[in-house]
């Protein structure tokens, strides 16, 4: 069966024309989003991924500054960068940038970003939102996945589903917003004793483990859309024989595209939709913010 690729770019456009016509509308009324990087120490895979940042931000009209910070900052001293960043009304939205320093206290700094300017989506109390079919600021990767499984055009309602991977920051609320959708929700995990049965009988398969090649072909149901969050290094030989990097999925794409209906590449796919939810996260941050300042000089304050 011949695939269809799901290129995230096409995915992403009509999210893009959205934030275009959002941005525009609060610039008349004076407000304009703004959203601040923090890097910690210097990781070659976090300042590609921030320069693309940068990138779809300025396509979109939203200020994008950057902040680095010496690998050897304390817990304490980034909290109080950001308790900076909280109040400072110039910024409207805050991205960590991952992986931190092993002695950096992930959860206390994920934590004191406030909720309202936590476009990642990865505050407790936007992940816990979630739960209520709340996506407005949502983790921006599981976002992005249903995004491109939407664009399919298969009706979600009764879809039988499987996602594997169980993470906080994708798997979990990835498996709460199916749910929400009313798919058929089967999460899949390392404890997971035959995870071919649950794969090969899904409609659509989302993989976020970082292992590569982990879905083969004969683990799809032929049709099936395979969503392919996974990113990893890998070593392949070229043609001159030498070791090269490549980035690859969860997935063998090679035996998987023959047989599913829709998957995603690595890269190109979820990844640029990502980007265009945390730009449309960071929108909509700004937006709740001016509500709330609206509705205080109503009240007086």
């Amino acid at each position: 069966m011949s695939h269809k690729l799901l290129k995230g770019k096409d995915v992403a456009k009509p999210i893009r024309e959205d934030i275009k016509q959002r941005v525009a509308a609060l610039g008349e009324q004076g407000w304009i989003p703004s959203l601040a990087s923090i890097e910690v120490g210097d990781n070659p895979a976090a300042k590609l991924y921030i320069r693309n940042q940068r990138r779809t931000a300025e396509k979109l009209n939203i200020i994008f500054e950057e902040r680095q910070y010496p690998e050897n900052i304390t817990t304490d001293e980034l909290v109080a960068v950001i308790s900076a960043m909280n109040v400072d009304p110039r910024i409207t939205g805050i991205i960590l940038q991952r992986p931190l320093p092993d002695h950096i206290d992930l959860g206390v700094i994920q934590t004191a970003i406030t909720a309202p300017k936590d476009v990642e989506g990865m505050h407790p109390a936007n992940i816990g939102k979630v739960v209520y079919d709340d996506y407005v600021l949502g983790p921006c990767t599981s976002l992005a996945s249903v995004e491109c499984l939407k664009s399919t055009g298969m009706q979600l309602r009764g879809l039988e589903v499987v996602v594997v991977g169980h993470s906080e920051i994708v798997g979990k609320p990835l498996g709460l917003h199916l749910m929400g959708e009313l798919a058929t929700v089967t999460v899949c995990h390392h404890g997971t004793r035959n995870l071919a049965t649950h794969t090969r009988r899904a409609d659509a398969v989302f993989v976020a483990v970082g292992k590569p090649g982990l879905i083969t072909g004969n683990m799809i149901k032929p049709g099936a859309a395979v969503i392919d969050i996974g990113i990893n290094q890998v070593e392949v030989e070229n043609e001159a024989g030498e070791l090269v990097s490549k980035t690859v999925g969860d997935v063998d794409f090679e035996s998987v595209h023959e047989i599913a209906g829709w998957i995603t590449p690595v890269p190109g796919g979820v990844g640029p939709v990502t980007l265009s939810i945390l730009m449309r996260n960071t929108v909509a941050a700004v937006e709740a913010q001016k509500l709330a300042y609206e509705s205080r000089m109503l009240a007086g304050d």
